[in-house]
């Protein structure tokens, strides 16, 4: 178990690897890459057979330098920490804070791990791995980093560190964090406590309920209230840090509402305006009244048919009638 504490005075436990599980993750990888420079050295043997021997030099050099310096140092900058060797043995490489493995880190460890341990066949790396109590070798003392083991053997129950707590005891925290004053709690407490929670289900479950109870009391000594007895440390501090953050949200939101508020009265009131027409609205036109058609007369009586007057008769003594 490693002993290394952060800047908020936060006790990591992460388990260093140790030399056999690191040997044989170095091991892997340097099959894999002694494979891969030997098949591509064959490939271009069989391609480029008109150059001359320095240009062979040359290309040896590079492919050398490539997959033994260059490809593990960007196969551990991309993959945080885990080439194909340490993620078979399940192993990684952070910082010395814990955090994740960058360039810089990588390529310091890529240039002392290719004298140490290919040039000098291991030997500096062996003997400062059994001399450090992290198993640390050159390149880890001089980048800065550790190698830990992410799958620990039986430690399925970090996960039960927190026990069920009883519905009364949960009520009386309720209780108590109503009251509670946490305008003593400094910054730096409050970001230990969520990187421990947020790191509870890694640690070994001594180690975090022992780091639990220290900031419990830490905690309880800002604000003073003592915690309810029965209730795990662990989960005191989740629900001291949940009431924090609901007070913060209560208050960015009254914050927000009386900006709102304040806004709205400085604001000139906006004056209602119709929505402008397009087009001007037709004139309502009655329709025309066409007058109904005359009623068809009535049919008249039938009248008598008159007798034909008769023709006057002719003047005696000449053809002709006489004149009307």
């Amino acid at each position: 178990m490693s002993d290394l504490v952060t800047g908020e005075a936060v006790v990591l436990g992460l388990r260093a690897a140790k030399l056999p599980s690191r040997a044989l993750a170095v091991a892997l990888d340097l099959a894999l890459q002694t494979a891969g420079l030997v098949v591509v050295s064959l490939v271009l043997s069989l391609t480029l057979v008109d150059i001359d021997g320095a240009a062979v030099a040359a290309v040896t050099i590079g492919l050398m330098v490539f997959f033994l310096v260059a490809l593990p140092v960007m196969v551990e900058t991309l993959t945080r920490g885990r080439s194909l060797g340490k993620a078979a043995f399940g192993l990684r490489v952070v910082r010395s804070d814990g955090g994740p493995v960058r360039f810089r880190h990588s390529l310091v460890r890529g240039l002392v791990g290719f004298l140490e341990i290919i040039v000098l066949f291991g030997v500096p790396a062996v003997i400062c791995s059994m001399v450090s109590s992290e198993g640390k070798r050159l390149g880890d003392v001089f980048a800065g980093t550790l190698v830990i083991r992410e799958r620990v053997p039986g430690g399925g129950g970090a996960s039960a560190a927190l026990p069920p707590v009883h519905p009364q005891l949960l009520q009386a925290i309720g209780a108590d964090l109503v009251a509670l004053d946490l305008s003593a709690v400094p910054e730096p407490l409050w970001l230990a406590v969520r990187q421990l929670l947020g790191r509870i289900g890694e640690l070994d479950p001594a180690v975090a309920h022992q780091m639990s109870v220290r900031l419990a009391d830490d905690l309880t000594a800002r604000t003073g209230r003592p915690a309810p007895y029965g209730v795990h440390p662990a989960a005191y501090l989740g629900a001291v840090l949940t009431e924090r953050q609901r007070r913060e949200w209560e208050r960015a939101q009254g914050h927000a509402f009386r900006q709102a508020q304040q806004q709205a009265r400085t604001a000139p009131a906006a004056q209602h305006q119709p929505y402008p027409q397009p087009y001007p609205a037709p004139q309502h036109q009655p329709y025309p009244q066409s007058t109904p058609p005359a009623a068809p007369a009535a049919p008249s009586a039938p009248t008598a048919p008159t007798a034909p007057e008769p023709a006057p008769k002719p003047a005696p003594g000449t053809g002709f009638a006489p004149p009307a």
